[in-house]
């Protein structure tokens, strides 16, 4: 019986592979499987797999004949997994030694359908230490309970699938696969239905992985149409909210933080290619039409000014010519 498995996806990590990989082998236990998915990379990467598939013990190594994205990658390695519990960790990301044996005993003890846990980001030399946005350590409840409130950071804004670990059940509900083909702000969705239907979870001040910022290949990095995705990513948390049973409560938290995401993006929008600059403007604009109007307005009358007054002015954008993806 495989009690953990941890599904590591990789697309041109090259320079990162390795000390991923040496980071897995200090986390290795008899009954642990280690499920390397390779997103068609162009580089070496395949080569470092193929090794480890061979030297680190409970490799499984898969690779796509076609780039998928993170989330079809994700997908993918859940759909080979044989364990009791299931976690994530990215290709260029790694690990305290011993860690996952010690996110291993949390949820067994708390026994609740999902834990999760605090993480350091790593940004060149610096090293600072990220808290799950909920007060409450080692305590089981409700995650639904942890949606709101709409204008404070919470459990769903604190969407790191790697940042947990979570029981085969929810496998076995359809509760852990990702939207297939989104190129980025996969976890939203995800982080959202995990807390909407899972029955419990837990937050623990566990410390053990290390999330690596600025990365070259990293799609937030990259200003190129792929970011894009996060508008179907955030329609689908909208859509889906409003249809659960407490969306009066809960869709004005869906509404802000898509908001916020719109207008972040807005604001660092230099950083875009010029086509995707103006394709951002004219899909966000007839994302704000999509969404509820009325919830609208009151997320937008509870924004800091600079914000709102961004977000009003795009509203107020002709709607574009027909053929324009939204």
């Amino acid at each position: 019986m495989v009690k953990l498995s941890v599904i590591v996806p990789f697309y041109n990590v090259q320079q990162y592979a390795p000390d991923t990989l040496k980071s897995l082998r200090a986390n290795t236990r008899d009954d642990f499987e280690f499920i390397l998915v390779d997103d068609c990379s162009r580089d070496e990467t395949p080569d470092i797999l193929a090794r480890a598939e061979r030297e680190l013990p409970g490799a499984v190594y898969v690779r796509h004949e076609k780039n998928g994205g993170l989330a079809t990658a994700r997908n993918t390695g859940i759909d080979a997994a044989r364990g009791e519990y299931l976690t994530f960790l990215d290709g260029d990301d790694w690990l305290a030694p011993g860690y996952y044996e010690q996110l291993l005993a949390a949820i067994e003890d708390l026994g609740c359908d999902f834990v999760r846990t605090d993480h350091v980001q790593c940004t060149a030399r610096a090293r600072s230490v990220h808290r799950v946005p909920h007060g409450r350590r080692g305590v089981v409840l409700r995650p639904r309970d942890a949606i709101l409130p709409a204008d404070r950071s919470t459990s769903v804004d604190y969407a790191y699938a790697w940042a947990g670990i979570y029981h085969r059940r929810l496998v076995d509900r359809g509760l852990l696969h990702f939207t297939d083909g989104l190129r980025t702000a996969e976890d939203r969705p995800w982080i959202w239905k995990l807390h909407r239907e899972a029955e419990s979870f837990a937050t623990v001040g566990l410390l053990g992985v290390f999330y690596r910022r600025g990365v070259a290949s990293s799609l937030t990095q990259i200003g190129d149409v792929r970011q894009l995705d996060f508008i179907r990513a955030f329609d689908q948390v909208v859509s889906e909210t409003a249809a659960d049973r407490d969306a009066d409560i809960l869709l004005p938290k869906a509404v802000r933080t898509y908001c916020a995401i719109i207008s972040h993006h807005l604001g660092s929008i230099e950083r875009f290619e010029p086509s995707v600059a103006r394709k951002l403007k004219s899909m966000s604009a007839v994302a704000l039409r999509r969404m509820p109007q009325d919830v609208l307005d009151e997320a937008l009358d509870s924004m800091d000014v600079q914000r709102a007054t961004r977000l009003r002015r795009l509203r107020r954008r002709p709607a574009p010519a027909a053929g324009v993806a939204a």
